[in-house]
C-alpha cells in the first residue's frame, strides 16, 4: 500500500513538473504577447515634461532622480537592467496620468528607503514633508517576526491604505509600480509570476477600478490573466485575430457612416469618434464564467462618441437609435445612475445593416476624462491641486471605511477579503421604498442591505421584502429591486450570529461583531472560552490553566487583548477565528508539552464550564445551562428566586414573589419547569444586575436630570427611565439601573431619596 502511495505522489509530482513547463514554453513561445519595455532615461523624462503644457518644478525632479541614482547605483534588476529604470518608467507613467511634481518625485525615490541606507528623515529635509509622506506610504513594513507571510502581506496592504485615506496619491504611485512590475514580470522565476499576477488580479485591478483608473486596470488585468492562463489567453487572441481584419473594417465604416450623418445634423464641431476593443480578460470573462460563445459578446468591439456637453450625448443617442437598430434590454444609463467609481456614459448595444451587434459608448470630455484617469483627473486637468484635497472626496469613502471595520475585525487578512469582496467590479444596484439607490458587491444579501442603508436599520432588522415579496435572510439581491428592511422595537434585539456567515460585505460583517463585542461581552467570553476548549480537547491539547494566559501571549499581541477574558471575547464575536491561530498553537503546544507526561482526561475534565462564577446563580442539577435574569421582575442578589427552563435559551430566573411566576407556578403542563436555584455564596466576581426603582416626588422642572446627575456622580448606569403624572398631582419616576450588589443599592437609593421634592423610593414590583 505504501508503494501505491509513494508511486501516486510521484506520478502527481510529475504532472505538476510538465504542466510547469508547459507553461513556460507556452510564456517563452508567446513573448511577443508582452512586448519589450522600452527603458526610460532621465533624458526620456524630461523630454515627456518639456512637451507637455503643464508646469512641473523639473530642478526639484531632476535632484530627486540623482538622489535614487545615486543610492540604486549598484544595484540590478531581475533582468539585468539598472535598477533606476524601474523608478524611471514608475515616473514616466506617472507623467502620463498627469501626475504633481512631488508625486514624480516620490515615484523616483519610492524604493530607496525600502532598499538602501536612505532615511525618511534625509528625503524630508531635501524634498519636504509632502514627498517623504508619499514615499513612506508605499514603503512595505519591515519584517515582523509574530506575523505569518500571508498576514506580513495584509499589513502592508493596510498600511498603504492608511496613508491613501490621507492622500490618494499614494495609492496612484503603488499602481503604477505595479503596472510596470507586470510589464517586466517576464524575467522572474515561474512561481513568483503566478504570486504577484495573483495578488494583482486579487487587489490591485479592484482598486484601479474602484478609483475608475481604466487605463491602468486594463492593462495589469491583461498582463495577469497572462500569466496565470496563457492558455486561454492565447486561445482569445487567436480567435480575435481570425476576425481582426474584419472588425477593423467594420469599425471604421461605422464611425464613417455615424460621420456623414453628424455632419448632415450640423454639428460643429464634430465630436470624436473613436474605436474601443474589449480586453482579452473581459473577453475571458463572458467566454468562460458565463458560458458565452466569442461571437455573443455584444461589446467586444465598440465605438465611443465623444461630446460638449450632456445634452449633446441624449441628442447622439437617439440619432444611432434611429441609424441603427438597438437591442432590447442592453440599455445603459451611466450618467444618470453613475457607477461606484464615479463612471460616466450611455451605452447602447445595436445591430447595423452586416447583422453584426456593437456598442456605441456617448460621453461628455470630463466624463472620458474620468473614464480614462479616475481619480488621477484631477492632477492631470487641474492646476496646484494638493493630495489632501482629495480627503473627504466620496470615491475614496471605501477605503476608511475597510480601515474602520478592520480595527473592529482584530484580524488583519480581513484587510484582503474587504477588498475581494467589497471592490468587486460586479455590482448590483437596488432601491429603497423611498427610491434611494444602494449600490453593493454582486451576491449581496438583503442583511448587507440593512446595514448599507443603517447601523441600527441593521441591528433592528427582523425581516425583508424584496419586490413586496417576504424573503429570508439569505435573499440575494437583484439590480433594480426594490428591497424593503422590517425593523422592531423590541429592547434588546439584535443580529443571529449566524448573519456572519450570510452578509457578504465586510461592512455588514464588521458592524455585527462590532454588536456583540459591546452589547454581549460576558455572552462572547463564554462563547469563547467553550470554543477554545473544543478545539483543545479535539486537538488532544490540554494547556494547565495556569499556564494558559503565557501560551496564547503571542495570539493576544496580535489581536491587541489585553486579558484572557479579552481574548475569549475577541473568539466569541468573530474577531479571532480559530481556524487561523490552530495550526500554531498546535506547533507551540508540541514544543512545550510534547516529551512531558500528559496526565489522563476524565469524563469530569470534557464537561463542560458552569455559568455560576459569571450570573452569580447556582441551578441545581445542571451544570452546564444558560442563565438570565428575567426582565418582568429583575431578580437581585438576596432575593428569593426560582429558576424556570425555557425552550432553547436556558434558565430564566424571577423573583418568587415575581406575579408571572405567581400566575403560572400551578399550571400543571409549567409545573415542571419551575426548578430550584439559589445565589452564590460569597461570590467575588464585579458582576452587574438590572433593577428598577420607582421613584415618587413633587412633580417639577428639573427633576428627571437632578436624579440623572445624582446617580451620574457615583458613576451608576442608566438603561431606561420613564415618568408619568399621578392623580394627585405627583409624578412617578420609573429607571432601570445597573447595580452590582445591596450595599450598592442601598446607597443609591439614599442618595435619591435626598434629592428636593423626592417623597419615597422603592424598588419596582415589575
Amino acid at each position: 500500500m505504501d508503494d501505491i502511495i509513494k508511486e501516486n505522489k510521484t506520478e502527481i509530482v510529475e504532472e505538476e513538473k510538465r504542466e510547469s513547463a508547459k507553461r513556460n514554453e507556452a510564456l517563452r513561445e508567446n513573448d511577443y504577447i508582452v512586448e519589450p519595455e522600452e527603458i526610460v532615461t532621465i533624458d526620456a523624462l524630461i523630454q515627456k515634461i518639456l512637451d507637455g503644457d503643464k508646469q512641473y518644478d523639473l530642478t526639484k525632479i531632476v535632484s530627486a532622480y540623482e538622489l535614487a541614482e545615486m543610492y540604486h547605483h549598484d544595484q540590478k534588476r531581475e533582468s539585468g537592467e539598472p535598477y533606476i529604470s524601474h523608478p524611471l518608467s514608475v515616473a514616466y507613467i506617472l507623467l502620463e496620468l498627469g501626475m504633481d511634481t512631488d508625486t514624480i518625485c516620490a515615484a523616483l525615490l519610492h524604493d530607496v528607503v525600502e532598499d538602501t541606507d536612505c532615511t525618511l528623515a534625509e528625503l524630508e529635509k531635501k524634498f519636504g514633508s509632502d514627498v517623504a509622506m508619499l514615499v513612506n506610504g508605499v514603503t512595505k513594513l519591515g519584517k515582523v517576526e509574530i506575523f505569518t507571510k500571508e498576514e506580513q502581506k495584509a499589513e502592508n496592504i493596510r498600511k498603504i491604505l492608511l496613508a491613501m485615506s490621507e492622500d490618494i496619491r499614494v495609492i496612484i504611485i503603488k499602481l503604477s509600480d505595479r503596472l510596470h512590475n507586470m510589464r517586466t514580470l517576464k524575467y522572474c522565476r515561474e512561481e513568483k509570476r503566478r504570486t504577484i499576477a495573483h495578488e494583482t488580479m486579487n487587489i490591485y485591478a479592484p482598486i484601479a477600478h474602484r478609483l475608475g483608473i481604466s487605463s491602468i486596470k486594463d492593462e495589469i488585468e491583461d498582463l495577469a490573466f497572462y500569466y496565470l492562463d496563457p492558455f486561454a489567453y492565447m486561445e482569445i487572441e487567436e480567435q480575435m485575430k481570425i476576425r481582426k481584419d474584419d472588425r477593423e473594417e467594420l469599425v471604421e465604416k461605422i464611425k464613417e457612416k455615424i460621420r456623414n450623418r453628424l455632419q448632415k445634423e450640423n454639428y460643429d464641431p464634430l465630436p470624436q469618434i473613436e474605436g474601443r476593443v474589449k480586453s482579452n480578460y473581459g473577453i475571458y470573462k463572458k467566454v468562460y464564467r458565463d458560458g458565452k460563445d466569442i461571437d455573443q459578446i455584444y461589446d467586444r468591439y465598440a465605438v465611443r462618441i465623444i461630446v460638449n456637453t450632456i445634452a449633446e450625448c441624449y441628442n447622439i443617442l437617439g440619432i444611432i437609435h434611429d441609424m441603427f437598430r438597438p437591442i432590447p434590454n442592453r440599455f445603459k444609463d451611466y450618467i444618470s445612475t453613475p457607477k461606484t467609481n464615479m463612471y460616466q456614459s450611455l451605452h447602447t448595444t445595436v445591430i447595423g445593416r452586416e447583422g453584426v451587434p456593437f456598442e456605441v459608448q456617448i460621453r461628455t470630455w470630463e466624463m472620458h476624462q474620468m473614464a480614462e484617469y479616475g481619480i488621477a483627473a484631477h492632477w492631470k486637468y487641474k492646476e496646484g491641486i494638493k493630495g489632501g484635497s482629495t480627503k473627504d472626496d466620496n470615491r475614496i469613502a471605501w477605503v476608511r471605511q475597510i480601515i474602520e471595520s478592520q480595527q473592529e475585525s482584530n484580524d488583519v487578512e480581513e484587510i484582503v477579503r474587504a477588498i475581494k469582496n467589497d471592490l468587486a467590479p460586479e455590482d448590483v444596484f437596488a432601491f429603497t421604498p423611498k427610491g434611494d439607490m444602494i449600490t453593493l458587491p454582486k451576491g449581496s444579501t438583503v442583511i448587507d442591505f440593512a446595514y448599507a442603508i443603517h447601523t441600527q436599520v441593521g441591528h433592528r432588522m427582523c425581516g425583508a421584502k424584496a419586490d413586496k415579496k417576504m424573503v429570508s435572510y439569505d435573499y440575494q439581491i437583484s439590480t433594480g429591486e426594490i428591497i424593503e428592511i422590517l425593523t422592531t422595537n423590541i429592547e434588546g434585539h439584535g443580529p443571529s450570529r449566524s448573519w456572519l456567515s450570510i452578509a457578504k460585505t465586510n461592512e455588514a460583517k464588521s458592524k455585527i461583531r462590532s454588536w456583540f463585542k459591546k452589547e454581549r461581552r460576558e455572552e462572547n467570553i463564554f462563547e469563547g472560552k467553550n470554543a477554545l476548549e473544543r478545539e483543545f480537547r479535539r486537538n488532544n491539547m490540554r494547556v494547565p490553566e495556569e499556564d494558559l494566559e503565557d501560551f496564547l501571549a503571542l495570539d493576544m499581541k496580535k489581536h491587541s487583548c489585553e486579558t484572557l477574558d479579552d481574548f475569549f471575547a475577541a473568539i466569541g464575536y468573530g474577531g479571532v477565528q480559530m481556524s487561523k491561530i490552530m495550526q500554531r498553537l498546535k506547533s507551540e503546544y508540541t514544543k512545550r508539552y510534547a516529551e512531558k507526561p500528559q496526565p489522563e482526561i476524565t469524563q469530569e475534565d470534557i464537561k463542560p464550564k458552569s455559568l455560576k462564577n459569571k450570573s452569580g446563580v447556582i441551578v441545581d442539577g445542571i451544570d452546564d445551562c444558560a442563565v438570565k435574569f428575567a426582565q418582568c421582575c429583575n431578580p437581585f442578589p438576596g432575593d428569593d428566586i426560582i429558576g424556570f427552563i425555557t425552550r432553547g435559551h436556558g434558565i430564566s430566573v424571577h423573583k418568587c414573589d415575581c406575579v408571572n411566576y405567581l400566575s403560572q407556578k400551578d399550571i400543571p403542563e409549567q409545573k415542571d419547569r419551575w426548578i430550584q436555584v439559589r445565589w452564590e455564596e460569597n461570590k467575588t466576581d464585579s458582576a452587574f444586575f438590572k433593577t428598577t426603582l420607582d421613584i415618587i416626588a413633587v412633580d417639577r422642572i428639573g427633576l428627571l436630570a437632578d436624579v440623572s446627575s445624582a446617580l451620574a456622580m457615583i458613576n451608576i448606569y442608566i438603561y431606561e427611565s420613564s415618568s408619568r403624572e399621578l392623580k394627585n398631582g405627583n409624578a412617578i419616576l420609573s429607571v432601570t439601573l445597573s447595580i452590582a450588589g445591596m450595599e450598592q443599592l442601598d446607597n443609591v437609593m439614599s442618595r435619591i431619596k435626598k434629592i428636593k421634592n423626592v417623597i419615597s423610593v422603592e424598588r419596582s414590583g415589575r
